[in-house]
């Protein structure tokens, strides 16, 4: 009964730790910022290509940001997430071709 106990517990923490790491909603999302523009898959792109830099800059200043909150929804976040497996993918491709040769 003990044992059950103990792992219905943990089922009930995990589950309750992965709900906290859910997204949530963006009020941003096609709210024009202060100059009426809102990001769309190009800016996406270009954030997620430029994001180590202006991760390591953003620790240091409060006037950068990763991402950009005033954006196209969906068509950004692609853009964004692209721009980023372009980035980091880049070695693991190299790799591979290595490792055949």
């Amino acid at each position: 009964m003990k044992k059950r106990l103990c792992i219905l517990s943990l089922a009930l923490l995990g589950i309750l730790m992965l709900a906290g790491c859910a997204a949530g909603v963006n009020p941003a999302v096609d709210v024009p910022d202060s100059e009426g523009e809102s990001d769309g898959f190009w800016s996406g792109l270009w954030h997620g290509l430029i994001s180590p830099i202006t991760f390591i800059i953003s620790l240091f200043s409060d006037n950068v940001n990763v991402y950009e909150v005033h954006n196209t929804g969906n068509w950004y976040d692609f853009g964004f997430m692209f721009g980023i497996c372009m980035v980091f993918s880049g070695g693991a491709g190299g790799a591979a071709r290595a490792s055949k040769s």
